[in-house]
């Protein structure tokens, strides 16, 4: 089965991009992600073969020629875009306005020109180096990078436009990544997977549902478990007064209210309220119940005192 991050980078290869200027800045985002960027060309490896055929296509559409390479390994096959001839390794450095020989990666500004260009740029990072997890388990969208000034300047591209970014390392690899699972599904949607989006949107919308079921769940099983305590507490008192022979002595009300509870043991008090006619209030009935409590804790001591001066 399809995992959610391939959906994602599906659907994010699967884009349109119309203006050259966008064109141009996708390519860009393959090169800054790719595995190598240098004098000699371009080397990207990935998993994914939509991936490569997607780098293939934009760098075609700049005029730009590089082969696929599919390589066997024993966990699968691993494919590899590259730019290596020298005559399109030149081109790709003019497009970009680079030598290759650079002592650090940053972003070019020049090269990202219009909202739809960094959408495009942040895409082509994603395809390239970027996974997002199921969020079935958890809220989690990153990318990799071993150039640390690009991935600052990445970061900064992403606080930007108000994905709120974290930046760290891991293994001695920078990870740039976005938690917030509102932030998360704007950024789906921003780079072009809008179905991703909208699954993240369905399946939070469902854990806000189950948790708040889970949440009336538990306080009904509580409030029954406290609903069966005092109830069985006012039964016993009811039960110690009538073996006593004193429930017979008590007032009319009172001895309603004690039959009703003996007939009903398992309603709630707000749920017996309504068996009496007229209706009773809660408050009163509870007052009746306590009182029964009250006389029979009462009767009992008085017994208790005179067993004691016997």
């Amino acid at each position: 089965m399809e995992s959610f991050a391939s959906r994602a980078r599906n659907e994010i290869a699967q884009r349109s991009l119309q203006k050259d200027c966008c064109v141009r800045a996708a390519a860009y985002g393959i090169a800054c992600f790719a595995k190598y960027f240098d004098a000699k060309g371009l080397v990207l490896q990935t998993e994914q073969h939509g991936t490569v055929l997607t780098a293939q296509e934009l760098f075609a559409r700049c005029g730009i020629q590089g082969e696929i390479l599919e390589k066997q390994r024993p966990s699968g096959i691993l494919y590899e875009f590259n730019i290596r001839a020298p005559e399109q390794a030149a081109r790709m450095h003019e497009l970009f306005g680079t030598t290759g020989s650079e002592t650090s990666l940053q972003i070019d500004p020049r090269l990202i020109r219009c909202q739809t260009c960094v959408s495009a740029y942040i895409g082509a990072a994603f395809l390239c180096s970027g996974t997002v997890i199921d969020p079935q388990k958890e809220y989690n969208l990153e990318f990799l990078t071993s150039r640390t000034n690009l991935a600052r300047d990445f970061e900064a591209l992403l606080a930007e436009h108000e994905f709120a970014p974290h930046r760290t390392r891991r293994n001695g690899v920078n990870l740039i990544y976005v938690k917030n699972s509102a932030n998360l599904e704007r950024l789906l949607r921003f780079m072009g997977a809008s179905n991703a989006a909208e699954e993240i949107r369905t399946r939070k919308a469902f854990k806000q549902v189950r948790n708040q079921t889970n949440r009336q769940t538990n306080c009904d099983t509580a409030n029954l478990g406290k609903t069966a305590r005092a109830n069985a507490q006012t039964i016993k008192a009811i039960r110690y007064l009538n073996e006593q022979h004193e429930l017979e002595k008590l007032p009319d009300v009172l001895q309603e209210a004690a039959a009703k509870r003996m007939q009903y043991p398992d309603l709630s008090l707000t749920a017996l309220c309504g068996c009496f006619e007229p209706p009773v209030s809660k408050s009163g009935l509870s007052h009746r119940m306590k009182k029964l409590e009250a006389l029979a804790e009462t009767l009992r001591k008085n017994l208790e005192q005179e067993t004691a001066n016997e």
